[in-house]
């Protein structure tokens, strides 16, 4: 049956809207036309040079029309890098002194004492609903599965992905620490499960002495499934973490063919040249995909050590635009969100944006920049396998985000928080969720 619109017209056309190039599958330019997209079915049916003059309402052709007002429209966000299953424990577990360590143990003691079934799923629901209406389509989430914890979280996951299936598209990816890595039995039993969900499966190595095994033994494991590879990877700012070289080389060196990416990355923006080019070269040859956190890695990195008060002297980001240039596939997403690894977030994709922007410079030169929110949309989409499109093209699903912002500029300037959210042609009407829906897990939270 075909969608109507609220009027119930079989037709939308949004008129004198903006659409940036670079987001409707032309190639890279800083051209921003007004233009009319044509709805419907759920599906972008036309998209043509907007006329100099036209009526608001019903035109003759039985289309509602929605002037745009040359309002910018963008696709939905692809967000590649989550823990949906760590969101929001921060006002039962906050991060003392905010330092990577003290999140790492946090996290792990809150997960000891609260992360039952119930827990879980319910703070993953919150998530998403954040999410969706933020105005996401699809979301990469990484799930702690350190046994017995595996037991419990991936069957939790798959029932809210089946829930959330026809909202956000929803990929878990298993994550294990490096002790665990080095453990080829339990590497390879939480692959088995991880491939039961339908799953990918991963690791975290910020800086370890037996990282080249961890590797070797994560990327066998995939192999020897079938599944994809994500790993965190050097998050930390010793310029001799060499985890990122070390999964590169494990790719070509075991013959490994699935899709690999690679989060965080933070070490290569503090190596020297040589070493930075020797990693560079290796990760363009392996295929992998790199995916910078700019909002979680800002907030941990360069604090120093426990206790200390500093202002931190360095951005802890990947050389993103380095790597791009060389060929290799490149991300940005929100990664944690009020937990102990961030405090803040809401999975919200303009959010990132914004911030990715002002921390990793995609801003200049100008007629790069709008290339760059491909980066939480159509090129992660592209390199994780997804089915979602995030590009405004004719036959793709009609999942947008509409703006009043007309320009970069007005975009970037605000939180666009009066959006509007589309998905399959209709304007959706989620809220975000209040904060209070969760006190009950919480406990005393009356010292926040």
């Amino acid at each position: 049956m075909t969608a109507t619109t609220a009027t119930g017209a079989s037709r939308l056309v949004l008129r004198n809207a903006r659409l940036p190039d670079a987001l409707a599958g032309k190639p890279t330019s800083g051209a921003v036309p007004r233009v009319d997209i044509t709805i419907a079915g759920g599906l972008v049916t036309a998209i043509e040079p907007s006329p100099k003059d036209g009526a608001d309402g019903l035109n003759e052709a039985g289309a509602e029309i929605h002037d745009m007002r040359d309002g910018l429209v963008l696709p939905a966000f692809v967000d590649i890098h989550t823990h949906l299953d760590k969101g929001h424990i921060w006002p039962r577990k906050p991060n003392p002194d905010g330092t990577w360590m003290n999140a790492l143990l946090s996290v792990a003691e809150d997960r000891e004492r609260h992360w039952s079934a119930s827990d879980v799923e319910r703070r993953m629901e919150f998530s998403l609903a954040a999410a969706y209406a933020h105005g996401t389509a699809a979301i990469r989430t990484h799930l702690d599965s350190a046994p017995p914890q595996h037991g419990i979280t991936w069957d939790v996951f798959e029932k809210v992905r089946e829930r959330w299936a026809d909202r956000i598209e929803l990929q878990g990816v298993s994550l294990l620490g490096p002790d665990h890595l080095l453990d080829k039995a339990i590497v390879a039993e939480v692959a088995r499960r991880t491939k039961a969900g339908g799953g990918v499966l991963g690791g975290a190595i910020a800086d370890h002495p037996e990282t080249r095994q961890a590797m070797r033994n994560v990327v066998e494991a995939a192999g020897e499934a079938g599944l994809d590879l994500d790993i965190h990877c050097d998050e930390t700012g010793n310029p001799d973490a060499s985890a990122l070289y070390w999964l590169a080389d494990a790719v070509i060196e075991l013959g490994y063919r699935g899709r690999v990416a690679a989060g965080h990355c933070c070490a290569l923006a503090v190596q020297d040249e040589t070493k930075f080019k020797k990693t560079v070269e290796r990760v363009a040859e392996a295929g992998v995909a790199v995916i910078s956190l700019p909002m979680c890695n800002m907030y941990l990195q360069d604090r120093g050590e426990s206790g200390a008060r500093k202002t931190p002297r360095w951005r802890g980001v990947a050389p993103l635009r380095e790597l791009a240039e060389a060929g290799v596939p490149v991300a940005i997403a929100s990664d944690n969100t009020r937990d102990p690894f961030y405090a803040y977030g809401d999975l919200d994709g303009i959010e990132v944006l914004r911030e990715g922007a002002r921390i990793l410079h995609f801003d200049h030169p100008a007629d790069e920049a709008w290339a760059w929110t491909q980066s939480m949309g159509a090129w992660p989409a592209r390199f994780a396998g997804m089915a979602t499109r995030a590009e405004v093209i004719v036959g793709a699903p009609a999942d947008l985000v509409l703006l009043s912002a007309r320009s970069w500029s007005e975009m970037m300037a605000r939180p666009q928080s009066d959006r509007k959210i589309m998905r399959a042609g209709r304007i959706i009407d989620a809220k975000l969720p209040d904060y209070r829906d969760l006190d009950d897990l919480m406990g005393d939270t009356s010292w926040t």
